[in-house]
């Protein structure tokens, strides 16, 4: 099983690439690829030809995917990039927690 230090809502800040620097939120995740789309990231154009009379061709700009290694999250109370450390509480549930404020995330 493979997993991802990132989910789906999460906001992110690329490291590395054309788009290092730029922040956005997670569309969606793959764990079992290691693969997220980040909304307004590594945006790609699509050429779709008419295949019908009357329809027209279009081009398409949609997310690319990223590795998810090339992302980390951003705390919402510090705003700093951290990788999530993991809190379990006597209960046994699981909490994400800033490594930079010790806040828990979620």
């Amino acid at each position: 099983m493979n997993t991802l230090h990132v989910k789906t809502g999460d906001t992110v800040v690329v490291l590395s690439g054309k788009e290092k620097g730029k922040e956005g939120k997670i569309v969606s995740a793959d764990p079992k690829k290691g693969l997220v789309i980040v909304e307004g990231i590594n945006i790609q154009t699509k050429h779709k030809k008419a295949r019908k009379q009357g329809e027209e061709s279009k081009i398409i700009k949609t997310e690319g995917a990223l590795r998810a290694c090339k992302v980390m999250r951003v705390c919402p109370e510090c705003g700093k990039a951290t990788k999530p450390a993991h809190l379990i509480d006597a209960d046994g549930t699981k909490h994400r927690v800033c490594k930079k404020c010790s806040k828990v995330i979620d």
